[in-house]
C-alpha cells in the first residue's frame, strides 16, 4: 500500500494495487480517519471487490463515492470525499 499527497489542496492517493480484500478497505478506513471533512482519496485497487467493498463501507461512515471506473483492465479507480464524522 502506498499513500501519496500531492502539494496543495489535491486528493490523497491510496494504492492498494495487489492487496485483497479485505485490506484496501482497512487502509482506506485509517486513511480517512486522519482527514478532515471535504478530502477527497482516490484508491487505486486491482481486487474486483474493492468495487463493491468500498462503496459498502463509505455508505455505512455517511461518505459520499463520487466515481468508479475501470482504469485499465482489472484496476479501479474510486474516488471517495470524506464527510464529518456521524455523532451518537
Amino acid at each position: 500500500m502506498t499513500i501519496s499527497t500531492p502539494d496543495g489542496a489535491g486528493a490523497v492517493l491510496l494504492d492498494a494495487t495487489g492487496q485483497r480484500c479485505p485490506l484496501p478497505v482497512i487502509a482506506l478506513a485509517k486513511v480517512a480517519r486522519g482527514l478532515a471533512p471535504g478530502a477527497l482519496v482516490v484508491v487505486i485497487a486491482t481486487d474486483p471487490a474493492a468495487r463493491h467493498d468500498i462503496p459498502a463501507w463509505a455508505r455505512l461512515r455517511g461518505h459520499e463515492v463520487l466515481e468508479i471506473t475501470e482504469s485499465e483492465p482489472g484496476t479501479w479507480r474510486l474516488a471517495v470525499r470524506i464527510v464529518a464524522p456521524r455523532t451518537a
